[in-house]
């Protein structure tokens, strides 16, 4: 693992994925899926979550009912984000409204995010995470939210993306706080539960149809954060994964820049391929996913075996680091013997 995220040559491909709760829960054990099994290890995957999301809220612990019916549930967060979650449907919940809409009210609740607060890190979670990737021989990761996803959780989407133009100081502002909690955070969660072998950081950048702000704009306003927080994971010596939805091609410079060690997960239903991905940037860093989940919910194993083949092989004859993983997230209406079937392909092919 250590060789693939750093382009050096390695003995294979590794594995890795996530899923959608329900596929899980409700879903595969009717197909066959042992029932409370750890996908981690029922997989045999080469990359363990051990933890690592301390709460970054500004009001810890709050969960202020506002509404509720059969269907749906209404609650107002440690963020001040009034959100409306269906109780029977997947998908991300409705913003109904938030507290932090103006650069003053910031400046009202950000003193709460300027102290170190044990309470908000699952030590135990972490060292038991840790301690059970270590004894399976698996590489074992801690993952977080950063400031992107942080301004669209706490201001909306509404107000951030347009305060990236009218109120650049405001989101500078934001960024260096939330970058010295994380810092200060994870010194002490480092120091008192051990270091991971590698983080894993959860920024959407972009939507279906491209990044949420210009290149020029994420290079201005969040790659300096970015990139920081970048540095200071890799003092301790671990790589840094990117997780980044949607069409992230035009800002493609600007994550190479930054110095991510690994790029995850590449929507292809975004237009993303990991093929050309790798003709131009695969000297620099690391891909994992893109194994489209519109061609895996076919459940056409003839189709499947095409998608897995082609991007493998392709990969393999370009020389780029690999990690086999959808480009989302397992949904259930992919069957449990296709994506068992999917990951047998790929390990036909895992070698190099």
């Amino acid at each position: 693992m250590a060789a693939l995220f750093g382009r050096k040559p390695a003995e294979r491909y590794g594995v890795y994925e996530h899923f959608w709760p329900e596929t899980l829960r409700d879903y595969w054990p009717a197909e066959g899926y042992p029932k409370d099994a750890n996908p981690e290890l029922h997989f045999d995957y080469d990359i363990m979550n051990a933890g690592g999301w301390f709460d970054t809220s500004i009001w810890p612990g709050r969960d202020e009912l506002l509404d509720e019916t059969e269907e749906w549930r209404v609650a107002r967060d440690g963020r001040g984000a009034a959100l409306k979650y269906w109780k029977k449907k997947s998908g991300t919940p409705e913003h109904i409204g938030f507290e932090v809409t103006t650069p003053e009210a910031w400046k009202a609740c950000r003193e709460r995010l300027l102290g170190t607060d044990r309470s908000r890190i699952n030590f135990d979670e972490a060292r038991k995470g840790m301690a059970l990737a270590r004894e399976k021989g698996k590489f074992c990761v801690l993952g977080n939210l950063f400031v992107f996803e942080l301004m669209r959780a706490t201001l909306g989407d509404e107000t951030f993306l347009p305060a990236l133009l009218e109120e650049p100081e405001w989101v500078r502002d934001f960024c260096q706080v939330y970058l010295d909690f994380f810092i200060r955070h994870y010194t002490l969660l480092f120091a008192e539960a051990g270091v991971p072998d590698g983080m894993f950081i959860y920024e959407d950048l972009g939507y279906r149809n491209g990044p949420f702000c210009s290149p020029a704009l994420t290079r201005e306003l969040i790659m300096p954060y970015h990139r920081k927080l970048v540095d200071f994971f890799h003092s301790y010596g671990i790589p840094v994964l990117l997780h980044a939805c949607g069409d992230i091609r035009k800002v493609m410079p600007v994550i190479i820049e930054t110095g991510w060690d690994c790029l995850q997960p590449m929507e292809a239903k975004s237009g993303c391929d990991v093929v050309a991905l790798a003709r131009e940037y695969g000297d620099r860093i690391s891909f994992m996913g893109n194994i489209d989940v519109t061609v895996l919910n076919r459940n056409d194993r003839n189709l499947v075996r095409a998608e897995v083949e082609r991007k493998v092989r392709e990969l393999k004859r370009l020389g780029a680091s690999y990690f086999f993983h959808s480009d989302h997230s397992i949904p259930p209406d992919v069957r449990y013997e296709t994506y068992k079937f999917a990951l047998g392909v790929f390990r036909e092919n895992a070698r190099l």
